[in-house]
């Protein structure tokens, strides 16, 4: 289930960007507003699909339905050639395939546990599986050179439908009969708003969406970057235009490696220097995507970028998650964690996609963009961010390296 719920998703998120700009003609602003769909279905799909789920449907059915409208969708988007019907449907995807995020991890909580499984010990080693499903689908699409084409939205299509049927065979999950109803404000963590009364939690939020933005830079632009070397007849043959995909997988596989670090950092430096940590990763990712090409040298500097990527990614989004758990009031502690998912893949990834649209645009000159400004101005960006986040956020934090520790004081 995991393997083909990433699988999807890795078809076509890092190339859709490539094939809207170099097959179908789109503007940089084109290409951010479809992807700003993401950010908008964020910020409410999975809090009332998950209501669903909870009250009237079982999990898995409302899983099935969900991937039979983003098959239908993503097949739809395969003919489209307009940027503005192109933002419609892939809009209705979004809107299917955010909840299934959350969704796949409860059918998973609750089929470990129905197996007498722990889930704390035995999710953690099956998640990892839908990473290799991502790196999967983005090493098909690069080696099947599908990705300045329509059948990558196909594949994905292909994998919804499967998975769809799938799912069907998975444990029933029941419905909650009475109990502590959660409606959808507490999902999308509206009721954890009070945390913002607090200064160093407002902060943290704030560079949360901030940070958020940032990710959904490099998704959009990273590989329509690398093909744009094919311009220059020196590497038009080369391994970075040929097979974009499989280096920007290298990104993929450094998430997997940082993200056993993790613990150690946050127990050694604390939430506030991991953070920082994250932000200059962030400096360093874009700023050798400008000065990196497939040359020698320039391609060492392209897989230092990759590398990066992973501490950038980890140190910001899995060390945020548990910054919030460990923070917040046991009452508000779920919505907490809402909320924080909202600042990051709704507001963030919606304000990324749309003003980083209009960056490669400005500098765009006849249809030629200046790929080193442009990452530069980002790498400047994320500067800034860890500059005042510096200077803003209160934290003080007792180094240590004991494994009972906890992560903050």
């Amino acid at each position: 289930m995991l393997f083909l719920q990433y699988f999807i998703w890795g078809a076509w998120l890092v190339t859709l960007g490539s094939y809207m700009i170099n097959t179908l003609g789109f503007r940089g602003a084109d290409v951010g507003m479809v992807y700003s769909t993401k950010g908008i279905a964020a910020l409410l799909m999975p809090g009332i699909v998950g209501i669903i789920a909870d009250k009237w449907l079982p999990a898995n059915r409302v899983y099935a339905l969900c991937h039979l409208v983003c098959a239908a969708m993503l097949a739809w988007a395969a003919s489209i050639n307009q940027p503005g019907l192109m933002f419609w449907v892939m809009l209705g995807n979004a809107m299917a395939f955010m909840p299934t995020i959350a969704l796949s991890n409860t059918i998973s909580y609750a089929s470990l546990e129905k197996a007498g499984l722990d889930t704390v010990s035995h999710f953690p080693p099956i998640r990892v599986f839908g990473t290799i499903g991502f790196i999967a689908a983005m090493w098909t699409v690069s080696l099947m050179r599908f990705e300045l084409s329509n059948l990558q939205l196909y594949i994905a299509a292909g994998a919804s439908l499967a998975l769809a049927l799938y799912s069907l065979t998975l444990p029933t999950i029941p419905v909650v009969k009475g109990g502590v109803s959660r409606t959808w404000v507490s999902r999308l963590g509206l009721d954890a708003f009070v945390l913002f009364k607090n200064p160093r939690m407002a902060v943290f939020f704030l560079f949360a969406m901030l940070l958020g933005a940032v990710l959904q830079i490099t998704n959009t632009f990273g590989n329509p970057f690398l093909h744009d070397f094919a311009r220059q007849p020196e590497f038009a043959n080369s391994f970075v235009v040929q097979y974009p995909s499989i280096l920007l997988s290298v990104s993929q596989m450094s998430e997997v490696a940082f993200i056993l670090t993790i613990p150690f950092f946050l127990r050694r430096f604390g939430i506030k220097q991991v953070m920082l940590m994250s932000m200059v990763a962030w400096v360093l990712r874009f700023a050798l995507f400008a000065w990196g090409d497939p040359s020698a040298f320039g391609f060492v500097l392209l897989l230092l970028s990759m590398v990066v990527y992973g501490c950038a990614f980890d140190f910001f989004n899995i060390s945020g998650s548990v910054f919030v758990e460990q923070e917040v009031d046991s009452r508000i502690r779920a919505s907490a964690q809402g909320l924080f998912m909202t600042m990051v893949n709704g507001i963030g990834a919606y304000v990324g996609a749309i003003l980083s649209g209009y960056v490669v645009d400005y500098f765009s000159v006849d249809g030629v963009k200046d790929w080193t400004t442009i990452w530069l101005v980002f790498a400047g960006y994320a500067l800034v961010l860890a500059i005042i986040f510096h200077f803003s956020f209160q934290y003080r934090h007792t180094p240590s390296l004991k494994a009972s520790a906890p992560l903050a004081h």
